[in-house]
């Protein structure tokens, strides 16, 4: 059906309207805008407000700052740091900051309580630490979270093979601060060891290590830890073993906790809005409320081990390879040296193992390097995973980049690019309370002197190529490298056929245990 031409009348009537809203449109378009009425009169009655003169051509306004503007040779600025340290009657040391920017405190209690203190029983020392929250002064576990959560407090514990940490953090208002304190205390110093939460952590720990018989990267870490440091205290799993985890009873861990939860062996770090004397008598509170006794002695030293390589056999897709030995200790001197030295070595992006490895080769997605300086000489382990057939060619890689590293040290080029790194990302260790007082933990367990963290960046910015170069050939032996790898059944070493000849040849020698063990080629 065919549309109906429009009538004239209709045309006609359009069009009128059309003219209509376009004439309207041109009148407020001529009308002369009207103008800020403070932009052309000073008759509106206002206070006054004081505006400094200004010649523009003596003082013209500041450039913009942008990224483009920054100086990136130039360190960033550091936040100025007034730490302050004193020692309570108990003997317990204490390191306080006051950062009045918000109304919080930052607390923590650190214990040399950790596994390395567990002796013939593995697993006691993460045992105590996670039960304290559990049960104390009368009052169940669900008592004391409701307690922290109710005066917007927040409770936190873990335990290490050094160390032991107990924290908390309130808001600063008397009626806050000070039940969340009262509370905190009861928790440390009086905690109860239930019997049904001791039952239940300890099944907790039990699973724990049947899902790490799960793990590849655990199980190359319990063999890496436990071959590195043989019948040191260091090598032992902090989560403990089945077996001795059977053997402990609360009377194991009230025990522990009264020997190495003593006042004499702790640190007290403070940082936040409280002055000097409210942060002495909330460390007085806290030492006096602990038990009395003497700090815990030093970790005795590790002995070095000669080259050795082991295989722990696991159905994965992948092979998990670390190769270390020991490292160093957190008082070393040169730990600087190796700090700077590992940036380049093995930390992130750009470091000659990932573009050795991931870059050049392909043979892994990620390789890292790591120094771990803990109280007595710690650790310095390559990590990596790897297809099986591709396992011997990484750690040809590995070692043959170490090593040149070890004898040739960075380029000049490299060690400024890593000062410069670790200058710019220093400020971040320093920018909230929580850092800082986990930085002032680590001052007092490893007696490092107050101004460390100013001296730390003093020592990074002075150091030469000669310097970390000598400080890896001190630390860091060819002859004392340990090589775990977990995964596949690795293929055997083609062996050559005068050696297989002269291994013909050569005198039965009794088999053993260290059979799986090669010294290193």
């Amino acid at each position: 059906m065919s549309a109906k031409p429009m009538s004239p009348l209709r045309w006609i009537v359009a069009v009128a309207v059309l003219i209509l809203i376009v004439a309207v449109l041109i009148n407020e378009r001529n009308q002369a805008p009207s103008a800020p009425p403070a932009a052309t009169t000073d008759t509106t009655e206002t206070p006054a407000v004081s505006v400094p003169d200004v010649d523009p051509e003596l003082d013209p306004i500041p450039p913009l700052t942008t990224l483009q503007s920054i100086d990136r040779d130039k360190a960033p600025a550091r936040r100025v740091l007034d730490l302050q340290h004193w020692t309570t009657a108990e003997g317990a040391r204490v390191y306080f900051m006051q950062a009045s920017e918000l109304p919080m405190l930052d607390l923590q209690l650190l214990f040399a309580a950790g596994a390395s203190r567990d002796g013939e029983l593995p697993g006691l020392a993460t045992l105590v630490n996670g039960m304290l929250n559990e049960g104390a002064a009368g009052l169940d576990s669900g008592e004391i979270a409701a307690g922290f959560e109710n005066l917007g407090a927040e409770f936190e514990n873990s335990s290490h093979r050094d160390m032991a940490l107990v924290s908390v953090r309130s808001l600063t208002a008397a009626d806050k601060l000070d039940p969340a304190l009262a509370l905190f205390a009861q928790v440390v110093s009086q905690p109860d060891f239930p019997e049904d939460a001791y039952q239940r952590l300890r099944n907790q720990l039990l699973a724990g290590l049947q899902f790490r018989l799960q793990s590849p990267a655990a199980q190359a870490s319990e063999a890496f830890w436990s071959g590195l440091y043989g019948n040191h205290p260091y090598a032992s799993l902090p989560e403990g073993q089945p077996e001795s985890l059977a053997e402990i009873t609360p009377k194991h861990l009230r025990a522990f906790h009264e020997q190495y939860y003593s006042a004499g062996n702790a640190v007290i770090s403070l940082v936040g809005d409280v002055d000097r004397q409210q942060a002495e008598r909330i460390a007085a509170r806290l030492s006096s409320a602990l038990p009395e006794g003497p700090a815990a002695p030093a970790v005795t030293e590790p002995e070095p081990i000669q080259s050795a390589r082991r295989h722990v056999d696991f159905d994965s897709q992948q092979t998990h390879i670390m190769l270390g030995q020991l490292g160093v200790s957190r008082s070393a001197e040169d730990y600087p040296a190796l700090y700077v030295g590992n940036q380049i070595l093995g930390s992130g992006f750009g470091s000659r193992l990932m573009e050795e490895i991931r870059e050049t080769r392909g043979l892994s997605y990620s390789v890292s390097s790591n120094f771990s300086p803990m109280q007595a000489t710690g650790p310095f382990v390559i990590n990596m995973q790897t297809r099986t057939d591709q396992v011997e060619q990484a750690l040809e890689v590995i070692n043959t980049t170490l090593d040149g590293f070890i004898e040739e040290g960075p380029t000049e080029a490299e060690l400024i690019r890593s000062k410069r790194q670790i200058m710019g990302e220093f400020p971040l260790s320093t920018a909230s309370n929580s850092a800082i007082v986990s930085q002032l933990g680590m001052i007092g367990f490893y007696n490092l002197p107050l101004n460390h963290l100013q001296l730390f960046l003093d020592q990074v910015e002075k150091l030469t190529v000669e310097d970390v170069r000598s400080a890896f050939q001190r630390h860091l032996s060819k002859e004392q490298r340990l090589i775990v790898t977990v995964g596949q059944p690795l293929p055997e070493p083609e062996v050559e056929a005068d050696q297989e000849m002269s291994a013909e040849d050569a005198p039965a020698e009794p088999t053993s245990d260290a059979a799986t063990e090669a010294p290193e080629a």
